[in-house]
């Protein structure tokens, strides 16, 4: 049987460059698994809001798979503060966009999404499956300094999501048992499903010495690189202050370190205002570290070829798919050992994971990485062989499969209910009746 998924995200579109705003590794989930669900038989249409950037209103891309843009509220960029009060009205656009399609199961991809989720799978009669990517009460208890908690709004809203979803899909058994301690999400409804990799864009390639030439890096340079959004949560001040310490113990490396970070400014809080240049001029290092802007994916590829170490000291993540591009590209991962990236990351094997934020411990690392350019090339060996395990063709033959299990567990509850239903009345036949949605 063919499926026909609803696929949504509210507040950033899967068209949108990774690193940049509010994009980041969701969307390139979103992107890399609809395509491999539609390899596999699926059809999928991803719904989200016109943000009047020139996009038409349906966007044919991949083979299976169409973005749909949907007004609600103005046509232009909106914080992701701003979604909430516009729910409503792209709820109402879901609704009138599918009423002439059959969608047989709706996914959403954070608490936002799962709030108009819930009102499609309602109206639509079919199953709702939820992935969170984040969750509120997560970055709560792990808040970067000068960074904003998470309004109970958002943790109101992400239980109301957990209770209305058929499934939930958690990226890694971590995940999953956070959405059961501080959700109560009922571990039967939960499933795990580890994202996986475009080793089609990630792989070595020609190697470290090429891609250095093609971005205009020093070939004999130490390069640890950080890739992402540049936000509290990310950690970026973390790899800043580690320099620092590695460079006031290994005084010789500082003619040869280059530390680009790659992305673009995200959200508020530390990073906001220029205060990470700030931190780089008042701690000596504006010669050394180095801001890039977000780049395409092909282009990040060879950032991570050209890098000897990806640096992910984020203080929170699901998974952490910027650990898995580089080592799929050969490139060992110093992370912190939160969320996902434990799973993400070997820890001795393709990588290092680092217990806490401490950038003293992340300098140490960084010492090692320096000074053992031969093990650390083994580690980026292993990682690719790690990487090439995990792949968008799993993860959608189990999302496949997670679709198929919330849609016999409706029909099986359907039935039950219908066993133990009243028989009904004329009144009670028309309260039952859809509403109807206006045009």
């Amino acid at each position: 049987m063919t499926l026909n998924v609803a696929m949504l995200s509210v507040h950033t579109s899967p068209l949108h460059q990774p690193g940049t705003g509010d994009a980041g590794g969701m969307n390139v989930y979103m992107v890399e698994l609809s395509r491999a669900l539609a390899e596999q038989g699926a059809r999928v249409d991803l719904f989200t809001r016109c943000r009047g950037e020139g996009q038409p209103p349906l966007v044919e891309l991949a083979p299976g798979v169409r973005v749909r843009h949907l007004h609600a509220g103005e046509c232009r960029p909106l914080s992701k503060e701003a979604m909430p009060e516009l729910l409503l009205d792209f709820s109402l656009a879901l609704l009138r966009a599918g009423a002439n399609e059959p969608y047989d199961v709706v996914h959403s991809h954070y608490w936002l999404s799962g709030q108009s989720g819930a009102v499609a799978a309602a109206h639509w009669d079919v199953p709702l499956v939820h992935t969170m990517h984040t969750m509120g009460r997560v970055k709560n208890l792990l808040l970067a300094p000068g960074d904003q908690p998470e309004p109970e709004s958002r943790i109101r809203g992400e239980s109301g999501v957990v209770l209305a979803a058929d499934r939930l899909i958690a990226n890694t058994p971590e995940e999953a048992a956070a959405l059961g301690s501080l959700y109560d999400a009922p571990r039967g409804r939960t499933d795990v499903v580890t994202p996986g990799v475009d080793t089609r864009t990630f792989h070595p390639a020609d190697g470290k010495r090429a891609a250095r030439a093609r971005l205009g890096l020093p070939d004999r340079a130490f390069i640890p690189l950080f890739a992402g959004r540049i936000q509290p949560l990310k950690g970026p001040d973390v790899l800043i202050h580690a320099v620092g310490a590695l460079l006031r113990k290994a005084t010789e490396l500082r003619p040869r370190i280059h530390v680009p970070l790659v992305g673009g400014i995200s959200g508020t809080g530390l990073q906001a205002g220029g205060e990470l240049q700030g931190i780089c001029s008042r701690s000596g290092l504006s010669d050394v570290i180095h801001f890039e802007s977000a780049v395409p994916q092909r282009e990040l590829a060879d950032w991570y070829r050209a890098a000897d170490v990806l640096v992910v000291p984020s203080r929170s993540e699901s998974f952490g798919l910027v650990a898995l591009e580089a080592q799929a590209c050969g490139t060992p991962v110093l992370a912190a050992a939160v969320g996902g990236l434990s799973t993400a990351v070997r820890d001795g094997v393709t990588g290092m994971l680092v217990q806490g934020h401490d950038p003293v411990d992340f300098a140490d690392r960084l010492l090692w990485f320096s000074r053992n350019p031969t093990r650390a090339a083994r580690m980026g060996s292993a990682a690719v062989h790690h990487a090439e395990r995990m792949s968008w063709g799993t993860a959608a033959e189990r999302t496949l499969r997670v679709y198929t299990h919330a849609l016999t567990d409706r029909v099986v509850r359907m039935g039950q209910e219908r066993r133990h239903a009243p028989a009904p009345t004329a009144a009670s036949a028309w309260r039952s009746r859809r509403a109807v949605v206006p045009a």
